[in-house]
C-alpha cells in the first residue's frame, strides 16, 4: 500500500521539529542568574551562557581584548578560581604550564554557566566606559587618520603616556556585529579633555572600516580604558624610542610627558616608514626635537620612491640602532610596533648590549 504525504504535511512537521529543537536549545542555554565574585570582595549578578569577558562588560569591569572577543590576542587573561569549567582547547596555545597552574584562562572563551570565583588587577577596577564626540579626523597618510575625541562622559580621563584605550565599533552597513579595538593614546596625559589616536587601515578591519569610512565629525563614539603597562620608567638611564607606522602613537604621547615633566635625558627616537607620504607628523618630531635638548629623531624609509628624492636613511629601524648605539648598557628602550619589528628590534637592541629587562614594548598584530 503506497501511503502519500502533501507537501503542506511535510512542510508543517518540519516547521514543528524546528520549533521544537528551538526551544530545546533554550532550555539548554539557560543558566539563570549566575554570581561572578571578584577578587573576594565585589559580586556582580549576571545571566548564565555569555562570556566571561562580555558579562564582565555588562558590569562595568573592562578586561583588555584587542581582538573583539576571538580567542586570538590573549589580553583578557583572568585567574578563575571557581566555577570556570575545564580550560577549553581553544585556550591553550596562549596559557603557559605555569598560567594552567594559576587557574589562568582567557576570559572570552570562559563561559558563565554558574557561580564563578575570580581575581583580576586592581588597576582593572579603575577602568571606564566614556563617551566622546568627534572633534577632528585628519588624514597623516592615505592609509593612517589621526582622530582626536572631545570627552562628554565622563569629561576628563586620568592615563599613563604610553597605554591604549579600545574604541567601540557599532554596527554599520556591512557589519553586523559590535566589537572592540585597542588604539594607544598618542596625546599629552594632561590634555584630560580630549584624546588622541593614531588609526591605521586594514582592509576587512571592522573599526578601521569604521573610522575611516563612516566616522565624522561630529559623532558620539564610546571607548573604555586605559589599559597597559607600557609607560615610561624613571630611571636616570638613557632612552631609546623606537617605532613603525602608527606605532608613534604611544611614543609621541611619552614625549609629550618627557617635555612636560623636563625629562632631559638623552634619548634617540627611531622611526621607521615605507614611503615619504608614509612619514607621519614629521614636522611635529621635528618640533620635539627642537624642544627637548637631548633628543636625537631618525626617520629611516625602507621602500622610498624615485619622486621622494629622500636623501636621508634608507634601510629598518635595526639599521639606525647598528649605526647610533654604540654601548647600551646603561640604556632602556621602549618599543611600537609589529610582532616581526619588535623580535628582530630586541635582538638588536640586545646585540648592542641593551639589558633584556630593560626593554619595554606595546605589540600589534
Amino acid at each position: 500500500m503506497t501511503i502519500l504525504i502533501s507537501v503542506a504535511v511535510i512542510t508543517s512537521i518540519a516547521a514543528v521539529l524546528a520549533i521544537m529543537l528551538t526551544l530545546a536549545n533554550s532550555y539548554i542555554a539557560n543558566y539563570g542568574e549566575c554570581k561572578i565574585l571578584i577578587n573576594g570582595e565585589k559580586e556582580c549578578i549576571t545571566e548564565g551562557g555569555s562570556s566571561l569577558l562580555s558579562s564582565l562588560r555588562d558590569s562595568q569591569i573592562f578586561i583588555p581584548s584587542a581582538c573583539g572577543g576571538k580567542g586570538s590576542c590573549a589580553y583578557c587573561k583572568v585567574k578563575v578560581l571557581a566555577g570556570g569549567g575545564p580550560v577549553l582547547p581553544t585556550e591553550l596555545p596562549y596559557l603557559s604550564e605555569q598560567e594552567l597552574r594559576d587557574h589562568v584562562r582567557l576570559s572570552c572563551q570562559c563561559k558563565v554557566k554558574e557561580n564563578i570565583k575570580i581575581e583580576i588587577p586592581e588597576e582593572l577596577f579603575n577602568v571606564k566606559e566614556y563617551k566622546a564626540v568627534v572633534e577632528k579626523i585628519q588624514n597623516l597618510s592615505p592609509t593612517i587618520k589621526l582622530l582626536r575625541l572631545k570627552l562628554s562622559d565622563p569629561v576628563e580621563i586620568t592615563f599613563k603616556a604610553g597605554q591604549y584605550v579600545q574604541l567601540k565599533a557599532p554596527l554599520y552597513e556591512g557589519n553586523d556585529e559590535e566589537v572592540y579595538r585597542a588604539y594607544s593614546l598618542a596625546s599629552s596625559k594632561n590634555d584630560k579633555g580630549f584624546i588622541e589616536l593614531l588609526i591605521g587601515y586594514v582592509p576587512n578591519g571592522i573599526c578601521t572600516t569604521y573610522v575611516h569610512k563612516h566616522l565624522k565629525p561630529g559623532d558620539e563614539v564610546l571607548f573604555n580604558g586605559p589599559y597597559g603597562d607600557f609607560y615610561l620608567r624613571d630611571t636616570v638611564k638613557e632612552i631609546i624610542l623606537i617605532a613603525v607606522g602608527t606605532g608613534m602613537a604611544p611614543i609621541r604621547s611619552i614625549l609629550y610627558q618627557m617635555e612636560s615633566e623636563d625629562i632631559d635625558k638623552r634619548a634617540f627616537y627611531f622611526f621607521g616608514a615605507r614611503t615619504l607620504e608614509d612619514l607621519v607628523l614629521y614636522e611635529d618630531m621635528k618640533d620635539f626635537e627642537n624642544r627637548l635638548s637631548n633628543l636625537k629623531y631618525y626617520p629611516i624609509l625602507s621602500r622610498p620612491r624615485e619622486e621622494d628624492q629622500w636623501t636621508g636613511d634608507v634601510g629598518r629601524v635595526t639599521d639606525l640602532i647598528k649605526q647610533h648605539i654604540e654601548d647600551g648598557s646603561n640604556m632602556e628602550a621602549y618599543l611600537c610596533g609589529s610582532k616581526a619589528m619588535i623580535e628582530s628590534t630586541v635582538e638588536a637592541l640586545k646585540q648592542k648590549g641593551v639589558p633584556e629587562e630593560a626593554i619595554y614594548y606595546d605589540k600589534f598584530d
